[in-house]
């Protein structure tokens, strides 16, 4: 596959072209859809409303059953593709057909799987298994007869999408997001990814600047930042907060070690020795949860700390409205939806000074950010926001003001069209 020189991405494409004249593009996803990833979501109604023939695929099935899901996403799961879906039947049935009328789509799946390197026998089996899942996935692509695949994130779901581009030679791009992907670069391959690759996006500059460690600066023309974003109609201030004595602190996120919670209810130990009335909700789950139950519980801060678990989107939007503080003390981010979603509310926020979330908070302006793994800071800037109703509106009008400016979603999903528009009117295959 050639690499596609591509020029800086314009945001003024016109988009007045006809729908059927749009590319069809494949969306791959290890799990859709999915509460921790409601941006997909977004993004593909955003792109399909702009005119874009967009058909989704899933690895895993959703994260919940059927009758738990909104509307948007039931509709979504319908038309989706599960690749894990897939009956034992039907997959003989898909499989002997592509080994009987392409048997060179099945050589040249198994010669890219070689050359991802290594002769461990259990990264073979799984690449096997990856092989499988990628014949299917271009069989799909080739049922629906569409022309590009592009793919979120750079672990094994993207491992699968690069060998069905080499099996079955469909061009595909990237969109990256961090910081799992970097943290084993030879298993996941992103080397050679990157380098097959149409093109890639980018969610911050940070991200870019990982990319670019794992790529040619010839490359580096194909790599385009891209900003996620948020709906800030959606997500806007209440019309006015309740008044009570007990502050809301409000923290969303998965319940695992790269999110930090344990230095939070640090922080809230250190805070209610000095007998500030707060109160912390936590919206998640995760393999944290009975650590961090266990720890409130030893430490008397049941009666502090609620733990919700996980949310659906308008639960947790209506928790947000009912807070005056929002903390994500993560020790590894790409640039957090979760944080973009309590400023739009203009909820003052404290994180941390990490990967690219100095990009949507400039500290002291529109956040405060704190070192990461300090409890010790945490709450010092915690205690900032308790003690001053002026920082806390100060922060919060410049937060909402930033993501306006920089993350809404309308806006972002139109340069994300644009880049789309222009990279694929311009690869080569």
């Amino acid at each position: 596959m050639k690499l596609i020189p591509t020029t800086e991405i314009s945001a003024s494409i016109d988009f007045s072209i006809a729908d059927a004249r749009k590319p069809r593009i494949a969306y791959l996803l290890s799990q859709y859809p999915a509460i921790s990833h409601t941006f997909f979501l977004k993004e593909v109604l955003g792109l399909e409303q702009l005119g874009f023939q967009i058909e989704t695929c899933s690895i895993n099935p959703p994260d919940r059953p059927a009758h738990l899901l909104t509307a948007a996403e039931a509709k979504e799961a319908q038309s989706t593709y599960y690749i894990k879906g897939v009956n034992y039947r039907g997959m003989v049935s898909t499989l002997v057909t592509v080994l009987l009328k392409n048997p060179r789509v099945c050589l040249r799946g198994i010669h890219a799987a070689v050359k991802l390197g290594t002769w461990d026998v259990y990264r073979h089996f799984y690449r096997f298994l990856y092989i499988v899942e990628a014949l299917l996935l271009g069989a799909w692509m080739k049922r629906c007869k569409l022309d590009h695949l592009h793919i979120h994130f750079g672990g094994p779901v993207a491992t699968v999408g690069f060998l069905a581009a080499h099996a079955w030679g469909y061009s595909y791009s990237l969109t990256i997001h961090g910081p799992e992907e970097f943290y084993d670069v030879e298993h996941f391959h992103l080397a050679e990814k990157f380098r097959d690759a149409a093109f890639v996006f980018c969610i911050s500059n940070f991200c870019r600047s990982q990319v670019m460690k794992y790529s040619s600066p010839l490359q580096w023309k194909n790599l385009h930042v891209l900003p996620l974003g948020v709906d800030p109609e959606l997500f806007c201030p209440p019309p006015s907060r309740p008044v009570v004595s007990t502050l809301q602190i409000v923290s969303v996120g998965r319940l695992v070690p790269a999110k930090g919670q344990f230095i939070l209810l640090s922080a809230m130990q250190k805070l209610l020795e000095k007998s500030y009335d707060i109160h912390l909700v936590v919206i998640g789950d995760g393999a944290d949860r009975k650590f961090l139950e266990k720890f409130a519980e030893e430490h008397r801060l049941t009666d502090f700390v609620t733990f919700m678990g996980a949310l659906n989107h308008d639960q947790t939007r209506a928790r947000l409205a009912e807070s005056d503080i929002f903390v994500l003390p993560s020790f590894a981010e790409g640039v957090p939806v979760a944080l973009m979603e309590a400023m739009a509310m203009e909820i003052p926020c404290v994180s941390t000074q990490i990967a690219g979330i100095p990009e949507l908070i400039e500290n002291e302006v529109e956040g405060l950010l704190v070192p990461a793994s300090s409890s010790e800071a945490l709450a010092e800037a915690m205690e900032r926001l308790i003690k001053s109703s002026q920082l806390r509106r100060q922060i919060g009008v410049a937060a909402r003001k930033k993501v306006l400016d920089c993350y809404n979603l309308k806006k972002n999903v139109e340069k994300l069209a644009a880049a789309f528009e222009e990279c694929l009117a311009q690869k080569v295959v």
